[in-house]
């Protein structure tokens, strides 16, 4: 595992190569699968989780948009419980397309149940609602680019987006979990 050790002007030094390493140079060896330390030279201060913050930044102003306006919203309010709170933001929009589909149902079963549908129909109505070809007429259904687009203006991400989000997690919890053991010299924390 490399250690890197950042000095007072900001370089960045690779102990193990025995030479100075760029934040670019970071980010290709985390994403070829190694585990990094960043430590302060002076103080050997753990400043792994600010050097990750920086690279992300960087990428942000090369890609604009790598990652969604609110993703970056809600890690600057989640604080202290990034993690978590990354993961609860993440699930919202599919919770909330599991809500709609229950309510559907709900409200497909009560107007089975006041008589007001047959059930044969009810049952029509509630599989033409959730199929995914009940939708507007096609003249004024936006096409997938036009949709990202219009999802990215209101800070909304893209499934897509979610689910590299939600694998990236994934990764960063199980280093973490690696990191956290190694440190305590055994077993992970809850």
């Amino acid at each position: 595992m490399p250690v890197i050790k950042r000095y007072p002007n900001r370089k960045l030094y690779d102990t193990d190569a025995k030479r100075y390493i760029t934040l670019n140079e970071i980010a290709s060896l985390i994403r070829g699968g190694e585990e990094v330390i960043v430590m302060d030279h002076a103080t050997d201060e753990d400043l792994t989780a600010v050097v990750l913050t920086q690279i992300i930044f960087e990428q942000e102003k090369l890609q604009k948009g790598f990652l969604p306006k609110s993703v970056l919203t809600n890690l600057v309010r989640a604080g202290g419980d990034t993690l978590g709170t990354l993961r609860r933001g993440l699930s919202l929009p599919l919770d909330l397309w599991r809500h709609v589909d229950e309510e559907i149902d709900r409200r497909v079963q009560a107007l089975i149940n006041k008589g007001d549908l047959a059930k044969e129909e009810g049952l029509r109505l509630r599989e033409k609602l959730l199929s995914p070809m009940f939708a507007a007429p096609e003249a004024t259904q936006p096409d997938e680019e036009q949709l990202e687009r219009i999802l990215n203006d209101h800070g909304v991400p893209t499934r897509g987006e979610l689910e590299r989000l939600n694998s990236q997690i994934e990764v960063l919890s199980a280093k973490l979990e690696m990191v956290l053991t190694q440190v305590d010299g055994g077993e992970p924390q809850a």
